[in-house]
Formats: structure tokens, sequence, C-alpha cells
């Protein structure tokens, strides 16, 4: 009666793992959390991956914290699931030791090939880097002026910009 009650557990677990293993390695998908549009999924990991094309913006250095940004091409992926955001921003916001900042208010405006800028758009903190979906609809420069106020409480801002071809 014993040795039954300690193969059961055995089994069960061998017969769970499988299934664990699977779900897993399933393809991810996660809630937009503050991308420009809620509501929608968008499929992350290796499938977003490949139907990006990342763009260094270069990275910025302001009173003892450093801005890295990159403007992902996800239009592909998005109209795909009908949706009309073309790109991914992102920016990557640490110490000048190394020490990545997750917390704090970061936004975007965004200047585009008309002189018109944006209202502020919140990026949302997404494991290691804040970011949105957006919208560049025309070819030609843009800049992108990003605030952040982290937990330190002092106000910083970055600008980088990118020609869309």
């Amino acid at each position: 009666m014993k040795r039954n009650f300690l193969i059961l557990p055995v089994l069960l677990s061998l017969i769970l793992l499988p299934a664990g293993a699977m779900a897993a390695s399933h393809e991810h998908v996660a809630a937009p959390g503050g991308h420009a549009e809620a509501g929608h999924a968008m499929p992350m990991g290796h499938e977003m991956a490949e139907q990006t094309q990342m763009i260094s913006l270069g990275d910025q250095v302001v009173d003892g914290v450093k801005a890295e940004a990159q403007l992902n091409d996800i239009q592909a992926t998005m109209t795909q699931m009908g949706m009309k955001e073309t790109h991914h921003l992102m920016v990557m916001i640490q110490h000048t030791d190394g020490k990545t900042l997750e917390s704090g208010t970061v936004a975007l405006k965004i200047k585009g090939p008309d002189g018109v800028e944006s209202a502020a758009i919140p990026l949302t903190g997404m494991g290691g880097h804040f970011g949105a979906d957006i919208v560049l609809g025309a070819p030609g420069p843009y800049t992108f002026t990003i605030g952040t106020r982290l937990t330190d409480g002092k106000t910083r801002q970055f600008l980088f910009s990118h020609e869309l071809k």
C-alpha cells in the first residue's frame, strides 16, 4: 500500500511533465500593457524577432542616466493582425554604473516630417525597457523626445532622430 502511494506521485509527474514542457515552449502572446492601442495581443519570441527590423537610434547620457533607444519595424506583423501601428519604440534606461532602471514615468513625443509634434505617449515598463507601439506614417525625418521622471525624482529629456525611407 505504501509503495502505491509513492508510485502515484511519480507517475503523475511523468504524465504532467510533457504537458508542462509543451506549454513552456508554446508561442507566447503578451498583452499590450501600454502599447498605443489597448485590447490587442502581440506575438513575442521567435515569430516577432523574425518579422521585425531593429533600428538603433543610439544612446545618450543625461545627468548620470543613460538612455538607449531602438525602433523596431513591426508593420508586417501588425498589418496581419489588422492593426495600424508601424513601429515599436523601446528605450533601455540605466545608471551610468550599469544598473537598469525599470520604474518611473517615461513618455514620448514624436515630431514627424510635417513638423507637427504629437501629444505625449506614455511608455510602459516591459521587463528591462520602456516601450510603445507607434505609427510612423510618412517617409522623412522624425525626432523622438523621451522625457523621464525616475525614482530619484529628477526629470530628464533625451532626443533621438531617424529618417524613415
